[in-house]
C-alpha cells in the first residue's frame, strides 16, 4: 500500500538508526551482539518484585504529569548527596520516558528556528535530528582523535549571538571519554554572559573508570543555572527496555522543559515510579556500578589484548572503542558488516556518529554483558 499524496520528508537524510540496522544484520548472522548499548544480564530481582507488587497494589493510571513526589523527592536527596546541589523536586525535576525522548524535549523546548545549537562529534544520533526537527542549525565541532579530547578556545570561536544550546555528554557515548572538573570550569568560563543553554547528558554518570568522579554540570553553579541534565534509570539499573530517566533544570527551564513534555509522552511508567521510589534507596547499588562494570571492561580488554585490534582508552561508559588499522582500511561500516557475517561479532561503525561520516578505522563494543558472552565473542575476535 503506498500513500497517493506527496510527503516533503522533515529529515531527508535519515534512515533507520544504526542500533537497529546493526542488531538486525547480527540477528540475521546468528552473531553475538556488542553493538546495541544493552546488558544481556538480567537486573535485581527485589526491583522486579517491587514493580509487579506496585502492580498488583493498583498503580496502573497516570502518573503526574512531572512524575510521581515520592521519587522526585528521593532524585533531589541523591543529588545534593552525590554532587552537592540543591533541585526542588517540585519545581525543579521531572521523570521522563527514558533518556531519548529527554533530550528531544529539551531541545524542543529551547531551540527554536535558526538557532544554532553546537555539538561535540562522535555523538549519539539523536541529538543532530532534534535539532533540525525544531528549525535549528547544528554546528559541529570533532574531538580530538584518539583521546577525544575538547579545546574549549576552538568550541569558544563557534559561539556567536545565533548560538542557543550546547550539548555535552560524559561519559560519553561512544567513545567512553569523560569531560574533568578542568573541562567544566573552561566551558563554565567561555559561557560567561552568554544566553547558552547547556544539554548535559549524563545518561553514565554512575560508569566512571579508574576512581574518577563523575564532574555533572550540577557540581558547578554557574553552569547548573544554565543546564538540563538528563539521567537515565535504564543505564543505572540494567533495565534499558523500561525507558525510564529524569531531568534536572533549574526552574524557569524546567517550566518550559514540561511544556514540551506533557504533549509528547505526559507522564512516565507509574509502577516503575512507584518501585523506584523505594528501590533507590539501596544506595550501594549505583555506589558500587563504577567498579562492577570496570571489571567487566578491565576482562573484556584483557580478552583481547593479544588480538590485531588496538585498544583505545576507555573511562566510562560501558563501551570500548577498537581500532582496526592493522587488519583492514576498509570503511568502518563495511568492515562492521562484515565482522558481523564473517566473524559473528556484530559491533557499531563510529562514522555514523558524525555528520561528514569521519573514519577513524574504529569500531565500538558493548561490554555490559556477562562474561561468557564477551568470552566467546573475543574468541572469535582474536581470529580477526
Amino acid at each position: 500500500m503506498n500513500f497517493s499524496g506527496t510527503i516533503k520528508s522533515k529529515l531527508p537524510a535519515v534512515g533507520t538508526t544504526i542500533f537497529s540496522v546493526m542488531t538486525a544484520h547480527a540477528v540475521e548472522n546468528n552473531a553475538i551482539n556488542l553493538a546495541q548499548g544493552f546488558p544481556d544480564f538480567n537486573c535485581h530481582p527485589d526491583l522486579k518484585k517491587l514493580v509487579s507488587k506496585a502492580m498488583d497494589d493498583g498503580h496502573n493510571q497516570y502518573a503526574p504529569m512531572p512524575g510521581l513526589m515520592s521519587l522526585r523527592e528521593k532524585i533531589a536527596i541523591k543529588t545534593q548527596e552525590l554532587y552537592q546541589a540543591i533541585y526542588d523536586p517540585e519545581k525543579e525535576i521531572t521523570i521522563v520516558p527514558g533518556g531519548t525522548h529527554a533530550l528531544y524535549a529539551a531541545i524542543s523546548a529551547t531551540v527554536g528556528e535558526g538557532d544554532e545549537v553546537i555539538v561535540l562529534e562522535p555523538c549519539y544520533d539523536s541529538y543532530v535530528p532534534a535539532i533540525e526537527l525544531n528549525g535549528g542549525r547544528p554546528v559541529f565541532y570533532e574531538l580530538k582523535y584518539p583521546d577525544y579530547k575538547v579545546d574549549w578556545n576552538e568550541v569558544k570561536k563557534l559561539i556567536n549571538f545565533k548560538t542557543r544550546m550546547i550539548i555535552i555528554n560524559t561519559p560519553h557515548n561512544p567513545t567512553g571519554g569523560v569531560l574533568a572538573a578542568d573541562d567544566m570550569l573552561q566551558l563554565q568560563k567561555i559561557l560567561d554572559n552568554t544566553d547558552v543553554v547547556v544539554l548535559s547528558d549524563e545518561v553514565y554518570e554512575h560508569i566512571i573508570f579508574d576512581k574518577q568522579e563523575h564532574q555533572s554540570v550540577a557540581r558547578f553553579p554557574k553552569l547548573a543555572e544554565r543546564s538540563i541534565i538528563v539521567s537515565s534509570f535504564g543505564k543505572t539499573y540494567h533495565t534499558t527496555g523500561w525507558k525510564m530517566g529524569y531531568v534536572l533544570a533549574p526552574a524557569d527551564l524546567m517550566k518550559e522543559f514540561r511544556k514540551v513534555h506533557q504533549f509528547i509522552a505526559f507522564s512516565a511508567n507509574t509502577p516503575i515510579q512507584v518501585a523506584l521510589s523505594e528501590f533507590i534507596d539501596r544506595k550501594e547499588l549505583y555506589l558500587e556500578l563504577s567498579a562492577f562494570y570496570q571489571e567487566k571492561r578491565d576482562y573484556f580488554r584483557k580478552l583481547v589484548s593479544g588480538s590485531n585490534f588496538k585498544v583505545l582508552p576507555c573511562n566510562g561508559s560501558y563501551f570500548q572503542l577498537l581500532n582496526y588499522a592493522k587488519i583492514t582500511q576498509e570503511r568502518d561500516i563495511d568492515f562492521a558488516v562484515r565482522l558481523t557475517r564473517e566473524h559473528k561479532v556484530a559491533s557499531i561503525p563510529t562514522s555514523v556518529f558524525y555528520k561528514m561520516k569521519t573514519d577513524h578505522n574504529v569500531l565500538r563494543f558493548c561490554f555490559a554483558k556477562s562474561n561468557e558472552t564477551l568470552e566467546k565473542a573475543a574468541e572469535r575476535l582474536m581470529k580477526v
